[in-house]
């Protein structure tokens, strides 16, 4: 896993402590895998799932070629 740079601030509108670290954990790899996700951060499959979902429906986390990525204004 490579850092591509000091991750920036998370939006506003994410409440929870686990979506704040998957979006910062994106923001920070420059995108990354479910497994990828699970592996670094040791969250259990359901919890990511929920939380990736969230994400996306918020409009911040967006899935390309397989990988989510973060997306949208900060």
């Amino acid at each position: 896993m490579s850092v591509r740079h000091a991750p920036n601030t998370v939006p506003g509108t994410v409440e929870s402590p686990r979506g704040k670290l998957v979006y910062l954990y994106l923001d920070a790899v420059d995108g990354a895998t479910r497994d990828e996700i699970q592996e670094h951060l040791g969250l259990k499959a359901m919890t990511l799932f929920s939380t990736l979902r969230t994400l996306r429906e918020e409009g911040l986390v967006a899935r390309e070629d397989g990988r989510y990525v973060t997306a949208g204004p900060v």
